[in-house]
């Protein structure tokens, strides 16, 4: 297969999610993938040091994963999960998942994916509130760097602005407040960081009035928006406010859920326990398009009165992705993947921060289990960023494919979530190859 003949093809009849032609016309095909390894049409290698899109934790070419779809599209390859329709393996997903997450959230209704969970959140935030005769609260909270989708309401709650423009106006009732991202918030003076930013929460709420506002939107550990890790202080605060103004709180746990930080799911760090949850990514390490909602015993018992919730997906419980993520939550357990991101991840960011934090255009080397990120400044003092038009994190981004590593960057800053499964010399070739490409281009 010749590369430039299969990029041409694939101009000529694709549109990518993120499309920029320019952009993909120097692009990669992949072909196969094996452990961390990605490998081009080309032949070479790459290390996948972004797990895919942060979901492939157990590594590429998992016969087991491959052989639970395989048995399953065999015996029964779909069934409807509408009401009156169901199937063994949804309902031992379920239970599952009651056992492993947040003791409160034992009901679940499943997905495609995060997108779709993060419009199901929003919906039945609504109906919650309706049903308990509140139906003016509707509005949701999100903050700015948080990721949540980009179906229209979920890009409402995402608060990446460029996202916006193109689609713009986004579904009314969506807010946005600050992060709490350690690197750049700027407390009051006698404020912790951490319940400063939390307490920005309880200013929106009552901006907006507490008796419209249905839902915090937050992720544990906020991703694609840069690896921003919260202060130990800042999650307590914000379920304390939650609860002081009947608001609930939803943790966006696709990304950190399944042990990618160090703990089965993110909230767990910092001892909170949210109303709902959202997952999907690691729940099938990305073999199959899955992802649910959770929601606890006080949410579940709205669903269970004589009215008909008219929220539904083609796609949801479909029987070959429970069968994945079964197969997938057992090697979870068994590989110890919490337990493996946690030791992995404490080793992999002190070695980033010992070769990159003295670098001058490196301003801060965070991270928490396996995810992490470098940012990169034009000034340390003044935490001054590089103009947008001298692409510095796409250089640096294009050295690193020069090395053999694939990842993302937002923006300056180079987001790393390596499979759970890498090796701690995979580990070491990473920051090698980080700082060698940071050294390339400044």
């Amino acid at each position: 297969m010749d590369k430039q003949s299969l990029l041409q093809r694939d101009l000529n009849h694709l549109i990518h999610p993120l499309h920029h032609r320019a952009g993909h016309e120097n692009g990669h095909v992949w072909t196969r993938g094996e452990g961390i390894y990605l490998y081009d049409v080309d032949g070479k290698p790459y290390i996948d040091a972004l797990s895919g899109l942060w979901n492939v934790v157990a590594g590429h070419g998992r016969q087991e994963l491959a052989a639970a779809a395989s048995a399953q599209m065999e015996q029964l390859a779909y069934c409807s999960g509408y009401t009156g329709s169901s199937n063994p393996l949804a309902i031992e997903l379920g239970e599952q998942l009651a056992a492993i997450t947040y003791p409160q959230i034992n009901r679940f209704f499943f997905t495609s994916g995060g997108g779709e969970a993060s419009d199901t959140c929003f919906k039945i935030a609504r109906y919650f509130w309706k049903v308990l005769g509140k139906p003016e609260k509707t509005k949701v909270i999100s903050r700015q760097w948080g990721y949540h989708g980009v179906t229209l309401a979920a890009m409402s709650a995402t608060g990446i602005a460029s996202y916006w423009p193109m689609f713009e106006p986004r579904v009314p009732g969506f807010v946005q407040i600050p992060s709490p991202y350690p690197y750049r918030y700027e407390a009051p003076p006698g404020q912790s960081q951490g319940e400063a930013a939390a307490n920005e929460l309880e200013q929106a709420i009552l901006r907006e009035g507490p008796e419209t506002v249905a839902m915090f939107f937050a992720e544990p550990v906020q991703g694609a928006g840069g690896v921003i890790v919260p202060q130990d202080d800042y999650f307590p605060r914000i379920r304390a406010i939650c609860d002081q103004y009947e608001v609930l709180l939803v943790a966006d746990e696709v990304i950190t859920g399944f042990g990618r930080t160090g703990k089965m799911f993110g909230l767990e760090h910092w001892g909170v326990q949210p109303d709902m949850i959202q997952f999907a990514k690691a729940i099938t390490s990305g073999y199959f398009p899955l992802g649910g909602v959770g929601v606890s015993d006080r949410v579940a018992a709205t669903f269970d009165g004589d009215d008909v919730w008219m929220h539904a997906y083609t796609y949801s419980a479909h029987p070959v992705g429970c069968a994945v993520a079964l197969r997938n939550l057992q090697i979870i357990r068994e590989e110890e993947f919490p337990a493996q991101a946690g030791t992995k991840g404490a080793r992999f960011l002190e070695n980033l921060r010992g070769s990159l934090s003295n670098h001058p255009h490196v301003g801060d080397v965070r991270g928490l289990g396996l995810m992490c990120a470098v940012e990169i400044v034009a000034d340390r003092e003044s935490k001054e960023e590089f103009p947008a038009a001298e692409n510095i994190g796409a250089r640096v981004h294009a050295a690193a494919q020069q090395r053999g590593l694939f990842s993302r960057m937002r923006g300056d800053v180079f987001c790393l979530a390596p499979p759970i499964v890498s090796s701690e010399e995979e580990l070491d070739r990473i920051v090698e190859i980080i700082a060698a490409s940071i050294a390339d281009v400044l």
